[in-house]
């Protein structure tokens, strides 16, 4: 399986960069050749063409688009943690849908259930993964109690940081997203005071991203993609050896009822309350998500699973 040349696409969302930055690793290592095509800063697509490959990879519809529009005859391997039939996905999504279809285009879909619902030859569940070798426990005392990382852009989401925040006004609680959301949520706010205290910036790579995992010892999730997945800030929370607690999602199962989540805000603010007093079971959660996401969910793998599909 190993020896492959890829060219892998790393796209211009965030999220996507630092899922595909995964990938990539896990193909290198598995031995493949990687190329990388950077859509956010490079533009020497027509000189990397030049070269042959044994596949196109990358998030979302991102090296399929590549391939329709250079006309290339290697085949894709697309990964996808957004909704397939949606914007989000890419603006151009439906153009590129029916080219799902196509033998030589593999999907990997990060949600059960939306991948139960469709009927692509080729479309294969695959959860979120992460690089082991970068997200991992540094060794360091967090600076802060609790975590959160991503938009306030709906007044739902807004409103539950906002009240987390005055809630527990004793704990240190950070707040990552980028610039013009925290804007956003700073003029909507109520309470655009506390929103400043808790933004800590903008983050857009993995390694940044693992330290500010470790600096924290609570990450809670507001899953926003998907129905029944959990989503990738929650694999590289648990492979940093930091307690993840998610909103519901029946993918929960992958962590075999070891991990714990909310119901709703209360019970959100009780299970933060419990766990930061109680250092035993917060050891036991850590290090039982820990050995279950090293041993699934890790970048090689779960890469070694995809080369083993497309070469069949």
């Amino acid at each position: 399986m190993g020896n492959k040349k890829i060219l892998a696409i790393l796209p211009i969302s965030i999220g996507g960069r630092l899922t595909t930055n995964s990938i990539i690793n896990g193909f290198k290592q598995n031995g493949c050749e990687v190329t990388v095509y950077d859509e956010l800063f490079d533009n020497n697509l027509e000189e990397l063409l030049k070269m042959e490959y044994d596949y196109i990879t990358g998030y979302d519809f991102s090296p399929l688009a590549i391939k329709v529009e250079k006309n290339l005859k290697m085949p894709s391997i697309n990964y996808f943690s957004d909704d397939i039939r949606s914007k989000t996905s890419g603006p151009d999504w439906e153009k590129y849908l029916p080219y799902l279809e196509e033998d030589d285009n593999y999907t990997f879909y990060w949600d059960s259930r939306l991948t139960s619902y469709e009927t692509f030859k080729n479309i294969h569940y695959l959860p979120h993964f992460v690089d082991f070798d970068i997200y991992k426990d540094c060794g360091i005392v967090p600076e802060f109690d609790v975590m959160f990382a991503g938009r306030l852009d709906t007044d739902y989401r807004l409103s539950f940081f906002e009240e987390l925040l005055i809630k527990l006004p004793e704990l240190k609680i950070a707040w990552y997203a980028i610039g013009k959301h925290y804007e956003d949520a700073k003029k909507r706010a109520k309470y655009p005071e506390v929103i400043d205290l808790a933004y800590q910036g903008f983050i857009d790579n993995e390694e940044d991203m693992a330290k500010a995992i470790n600096n924290s010892r609570i990450v809670f999730n507001m899953n926003s993609q998907g129905i029944s997945s959990l989503n990738y800030r929650t694999f590289q929370t648990v492979a940093c050896k930091r307690l993840m607690i998610s909103d519901y999602r029946d993918e929960l199962d992958l962590f075999e009822g070891n991990m714990p989540f909310y119901e709703d805000f209360s019970d959100l603010v009780f299970k933060i309350e419990s766990y930061l007093s109680d250092s035993s079971a917060y050891e036991k959660v850590v290090n039982e998500c820990w050995k279950i996401a090293k041993i699934n969910h890790n970048s090689k793998d779960c890469v070694r699973y995809i080369l083993s599909v497309i070469s069949k």
